[in-house]
């Protein structure tokens, strides 16, 4: 009897090892078939997403998909980086300050320099070849100023220095007296002209030994610039004082 259960046993068992062996190829492409149909199309999907995930994004970002923190701002609110800049406005430069306006240039007729105590009538003054050249120049004894004619006009379209001349005298009176110890350069006054009133600035104030006065830079020809000259009231015989001036702004 326990013989012939053994031999019962090893056919049971038999028809087990011929199944493992022989459909174990069927039986494993069925459980794969059945885990393909239950989970197949969720995994594929997902190695869908993942491709599409890792491929290279060819759209641009918009703002709702910027990472969190000082990220760069998308091209759509930053604008297309091919679109035509604006052109940029040169600043203008700064224009060169406007010069005086001036009357036509014509002859002078009245000084007053108030803070020098000038007030005088002005004359028109001829001068011979000889003392063009020699620069020695003698007005006459009067109360008044002397314009050199030889030389410039004051006013728009001078085109050489104006030269005023006139006394000092020691102890009485004459009209530039007060040159020598009162005129500052930053001084302003009056001239008038036949064809209107221009204001003048000292731009400065020199004092020359006579003899030198000819040779000296006063005669350059300076457009409307104004010199006033005068002998040195300390030092009648001796000494020029000279005032240079021009139109104020």
């Amino acid at each position: 009897m326990p013989q012939e259960r053994s031999r019962h046993a090893a056919r049971t068992r038999r028809p087990w090892r011929r199944l493992n062996r022989g459909d174990l190829a069927i039986l494993s492409c069925g459980v794969v078939a059945f885990l393909s149909l239950t989970f197949g199309s969720p995994v594929f999907q997902q190695g869908q997403l993942a491709a599409h995930v890792s491929a290279p994004a060819t759209a641009p970002m918009t703002p709702a998909a910027l990472p969190s923190g000082n990220a760069a701002a998308p091209i759509a609110v930053t604008g297309t980086p091919d679109a035509t800049p604006a052109p940029v406005q040169a600043t203008p430069a700064a224009a060169a300050p406007a010069g005086p306006q001036l009357p036509a240039a014509a002859q002078p007729v009245h000084i007053r320099y108030p803070s020098a105590d000038v007030d005088a009538a002005i004359h028109p003054l001829d001068l011979d070849g000889a003392a063009q050249s020699s620069r020695t120049i003698e007005p006459p004894a009067t109360k008044d100023g002397y314009w050199l004619t030889p030389f410039g006009i004051p006013g728009k379209g001078s085109g050489n220095t104006t030269y005023i001349i006139g006394h000092s005298w020691e102890g009485a009176d004459a009209p530039f007296n007060h040159l020598s110890s009162a005129a500052a350069v930053g001084d302003r006054f009056e001239l008038d002209t036949a064809a209107g009133t221009i204001t003048y600035q000292v731009d400065s104030i020199t004092t020359y030994v006579k003899s030198t006065l000819k040779d000296s830079p006063i005669w350059d020809m300076v457009p409307n610039r104004l010199v006033l000259i005068s002998c040195y009231t300390e030092d009648p015989w001796g000494k020029n004082v000279v005032v240079t001036a021009y139109p104020a702004s």
